[in-house]
Order: C-alpha cells, then sequence, then structure tokens
C-alpha cells in the first residue's frame, strides 16, 4: 500500500509531503491547482519517461519518493525479482535534472526497465494507459481462472505436473536424438569417469599428504633445530648441579624440594634427548616419496577443483555420470519407452486441457453477465462485453486456451480489445466494473483512478462514488474527482489549491479534517459562492454518506 508521497520542484509544487492511508482517498480542487501533477509524479516514480519541462521554472532538478508497505504477496514477487527491501518497506525515489535521470529503489541506484518491472505489483492506475494489469491481455486468463471454482485449480495443478513431466521426458529425446553431440557427450563422460576413478581418492587423503608434504619441504630446518636443541641439552651440567644442591640438602631439609625437582628435570631431558635421538634416526629426505606426495596432492586438487571440494559429492557426482552414460549407450531401448510415456502424457494433456477449457466457458457465462450488469450501472447503455476464446498453437501450462475481453460501449458499434477504448473517462469507468466484479481475486493493493467522472453526473456519479468506496475495502484507491457525490464517500480528502506572492506560483495539499471535507463539498455543489444553504446542503450529503458506511 502507498502511504508517502514525497514531491519536490516539479511543476507548481515547491514541496509536499502526502500521508496517504487504506480506504478512499478523493484529492479535490481549483480549476488549474495542480491536481494531475500528483498522478504524473506517481508516474514518474514508476518509471513513466520524463520531460525536464516538468522541473519547476527556476530550479535545476525536481524529485518525487513513494514509500510502499508489503504484504506477503509483494514480498514474494520482490524476492523473485532479486529486489532487496527491510522492514516490509519499499521506497522509491526519481530525480529529473535537465541533463539526466536517477532512479533508486530503497537507495540503491537501477535502471528505468527494473523500476518498471516492479510497478505491476504494486500499484494501477486508470485513466490513462499505464500501470493498468486489467488491459494487459496476457492478465486476462489469470482473472477468469481466479473467477472458476476448486476443481479448475486442481485440474491445473494436475497439468502443470503432466506438462513439466512431458517437457523433461522431451527433452532427454532431444539430448539423444542428436548422433554427433551424443557421441561426443559419450566421450567426455567416459573420461570424466575415468579420472575420477583412477585418481581414487581417499577420505582425509589430502590432509594427511599435506602434513607429510610440510615435513619434506622443511626437513633441512626441523633437523637444524632439533640438532642445535639436543647439543644444548647434552652440554647442560644440571647432573653436578644436583650433586651439589644435595650436599647442601644436608645442611637444610627444606632444601629436599629443589633436589626432587632437579631429579624430575634431569629424567625429562634424558627421556626428551633420548626421543631426539631416535626421531633424528628415522629423519631421512627421501626425494622420490617427497615427489609422489607432490604429484598425489596435485591429482587430488586437480579432480577437487573441477568436481567438488567435498569427497562425498564427487561420489554421488560419479555415480550420475555412470548413470547418464548407460542411457546414452543404451538409448535406442531407452527412447521407445520414453516415447511411449510422452504419448500416454500428451494424452493426459489434452483430456485436461478440454476439460478446463469447458470449465472456464461455463464460468464466462456468468461472468460476462455480471460485467454487463456493473457497466450498465454506471451509465454503459446499451453496453455489449464478451470474453472471446480462441485456441493457441501450443498447450501450455495453463491449457490450450486464449482469452481476450471486448468492449462495445456504443450500439453498432464492433466489439474491440479493453486497450483500443479511446477515452480515458470513460476507460476509467470499464476498470472500475471490472475492479468491482474481480475485487476478491485481484491483490493489487493500490488503485488510482483518475478521470472517473468525465461526462458523469446525477445517479451515475452517486453509482461511481458507493463503487468506488465498496472496491477500497480492504485495499486503497485513490481518486481526483471534481463530483460532490464521488468526494463525499472519502474515507480522507485531499484539497489542492494554488497560491501566489505575487512573484512565483505554487501548488499546495491539503488534509481536510471533517468541517474542511464539508465546505469542499459545497464548494464542489455551489462553486466558490457558499451559502448557508450550500452548506447544509453538503452537511447532510456527509452524514448520510457516513451512515452508509
Amino acid at each position: 500500500m502507498l502511504i508517502e508521497l514525497h514531491i519536490k520542484n516539479l511543476a507548481l509544487i515547491k514541496k509536499a509531503d502526502i500521508y496517504f492511508k487504506e480506504g478512499l482517498s478523493v484529492l479535490s480542487g481549483e480549476t488549474g491547482a495542480g491536481k494531475s501533477i500528483l498522478i504524473d509524479s506517481i508516474n514518474l516514480a514508476l518509471g513513466a519517461k520524463a520531460n525536464k519541462d516538468i522541473i519547476r521554472t527556476g530550479e535545476n532538478e525536481g524529485f518525487v519518493e513513494l514509500i510502499f508497505t508489503l504484504d506477503e504477496k509483494r514480498k514474494e514477487k520482490l524476492r523473485a525479482m532479486d529486489i532487496s527491501f527491510e522492514d516490509d518497506m519499499l521506497i522509491l525515489t526519481r530525480k529529473i535534472s535537465t541533463s539526466r535521470s536517477v532512479c533508486r529503489i530503497n537507495d540503491e541506484t537501477v535502471t528505468l526497465n527494473k523500476l518498471r518491472e516492479i510497478t505491476d505489483t504494486l500499484i494501477d492506475i486508470h485513466g490513462q494507459h499505464e500501470h493498468q494489469s486489467l488491459l494487459s491481455a496476457g492478465n486476462n486468463l489469470v482473472l477468469l481462472d481466479s473467477f472458476c471454482q476448486a476443481e479448475l485449480t486442481k485440474l491445473k495443478k494436475e497439468l502443470s505436473n503432466d506438462y513439466g513431466e512431458l517437457k523433461k521426458i522431451n527433452q532427454r529425446i532431444q539430448e539423444g536424438i542428436d548422433e554427433r553431440l551424443r557421441k561426443r557427450e559419450i566421450d567426455i563422460l567416459d573420461f570424466e569417469i575415468n579420472e575420477i576413478k583412477d585418481a581414487n581418492i581417499k577420505v582425509n587423503e589430502e590432509e594427511e599428504l599435506e602434513q607429510v608434504f610440510k615435513k619434506g619441504k622443511n626437513i633441512s630446518k626441523i633437523n637444524d633445530v632439533l640438532v642445535e636443541l639436543l647439543s644444548e641439552l647434552e652440554n647442560e651440567s644440571i647432573g653436578s648441579n644436583i650433586r651439589e644442591v644435595s650436599d647442601i640438602a644436608s645442611l637444610d631439609d627444606s632444601l629436599n624440594i629443589v633436589v626432587s625437582n632437579l631429579n624430575t628435570i634431569e629424567d625429562l631431558i634424558s627421556e626428551t634427548v633420548h626421543y631426539i635421538n631416535r626421531y633424528l634416526d628415522s629423519l631421512e629426505y627421501n626425494e622420490r616419496e617427497y615427489d609422489r606426495v607432490i604429484e598425489r596432492l596435485d591429482t587430488i586438487r586437480h579432480i577437487k577443483s573441477k568436481y567438488s571440494n567435498d569427497y562425498n559429492k564427487i561420489q554421488e557426482l560419479l555415480k550420475e555420470k555412470e548413470k547418464r552414460l548407460n542411457f546414452l549407450k543404451d538409448f535406442g531401448e531407452e527412447v521407445v519407452i520414453l516415447r511411449k510415456s510422452a504419448g500416454k502424457l500428451e494424452e493426459s494433456i489434452l483430456e485436461k486441457c478440454n476439460d478446463i477449457s469447458i470449465i472456464r466457458k461455463n464460468v464466462a457465462i456468468t461472468l460476462t453477465e455480471r460485467i454487463k450488469e456493473e457497466l450498465e450501472d454506471l451509465n454503459f447503455l446499451g453496453v455489449e462485453f464478451e470474453i472471446r476464446f480462441t485456441k493457441k498453437d501450443k498447450i501450455s501450462r495453463d491449457g490450450y486456451d486464449a482469452v481476450d475481453f471486448l468492449i462495445s460501449t456504443n450500439p453498432g458499434q464492433p466489439l474491440k480489445p479493453l486497450q483500443m477504448v479511446a477515452s480515458g473517462g470513460e476507460l476509467s469507468r470499464i476498470m472500475l466494473a471490472l475492479k468491482t466484479v474481480f475485487a476478491s481475486s485481484d491483490d493489487i493493493k493500490t488503485l488510482i483512478f483518475d478521470e472517473i467522472d468525465t461526462g458523469i453526473s446525477g445517479k451515475t456519479a452517486v453509482k461511481v462514488g458507493e463503487k468506488l468506496k465498496n472496491i477500497s475495502k480492504g485495499r486503497q484507491v485513490l481518486c481526483i474527482s471534481h463530483l460532490p457525490q464521488i468526494a463525499v464517500m472519502a474515507d480522507q480528502n485531499l484539497f489542492i489549491s494554488k497560491s501566489t506572492d505575487g512573484k512565483t506560483t505554487q501548488t499546495n495539499i491539503d488534509l481536510l479534517d471533517k468541517e474542511g471535507k464539508i465546505k469542499e463539498i459545497a464548494r464542489l455543489i455551489g462553486g466558490n459562492g457558499l451559502t448557508q444553504g450550500v452548506l447544509e446542503t453538503a452537511r447532510e450529503m456527509v452524514q448520510e454518506a457516513d451512515s452508509r458506511r
């Protein structure tokens, strides 16, 4: 959900900090005050093309920042896109100067393409043909399926499993069909299997050989140090010292402990000298053995660097390669079995595709009527709506159906895809009708309606306000409107105005309290002439709207 919008030096806005909440937020204000710049600013932050003319006169750069809170679905999608975030927040910023544009996601500079990649998961903007998930032909099938029952979900899961298995089998068959590639892979596998087997690496062998290598490499140093130590120990005259202390110990019994300790030291030195002599006798340099250790270590390190540092993984890899080699050598027999399995899967897949298509077409009949009812409720009299099915050339995990949503808003006009509807206001109301029907299955949490009240009034405006309020439950809807019937339904009203000091002009955005809302509703009803009667009418409208919540 969008919780904050910060704008600096864009068009007439010098600085604006807007804090949104869940529910319906309506932006209204005087003509020319700069309501559209809010939508333009959001679009810029979402990756729209930047025009340097949007920078406020007299300034060198403009800035916009959007802050979103993330639910689990959004977090999963962002992780899949390798987008990092902290504290369940996502911050999109865009800085525009006369020479360049800089985009950031959570303070990390990104390309425009990367920025645009995530926008469809966060927000839908209706009134322009940008960021509209319902205008994507590829999304029509997803929306239709969201309306189907659990039976379809189960069938689609089974179809996806069969499709994945068939893909694996066909890949295995294809891998063996190219004789040249098959022979080449056999040669490589033969070589690698023999290389691993010939190396015959043992558990912990490398560590043990490294100890031998270190000893061989430093044998001269070891010998020199021990010979010098031996000389020092053998030349110590500790024996005569012990005799001298023993003589004086007879004069003072407290010195007996010194004699005892010296005897212990003499024994330890004697044992140490004996051990060093034996070690030096065994210490001999065998150049051939040393070279063999080096060669063996080279072999082990080559195998580990090529295949794996882990002994167990090397053994697993060896088994996999042997299995693959046997498959390639016995490919003729194997391919018969694989093709038989593929044939059965293809039959199963086609049967499931047929069943899925039947379910979809039955649901489409009900869905079409629901959408037409919503459109007629929004004053699209004589509207025609059709969910058209075509069969794709290739089956996918979703089946073989391609689905288009077609509409004709005027009697006698041909049905056209939604994205070909020209009028921004008309398109906004169509999107509102669709959003109303798909409210429970559409997971976009922030919706923006820019030109939704174009060309409507009276009862239609009341209906639009009610529907906007209904679809805002559990999500966030932002709407720019000039109509009191829509503004009165808002949970949050923002007033856009323009002020000047005689030298510069700037746009101001103010959050209205309840009295401010009543005055703005009155202004929308009667213009700037706020009579007591108009204010009373506005108050009654607000009270009535509050009672319907």
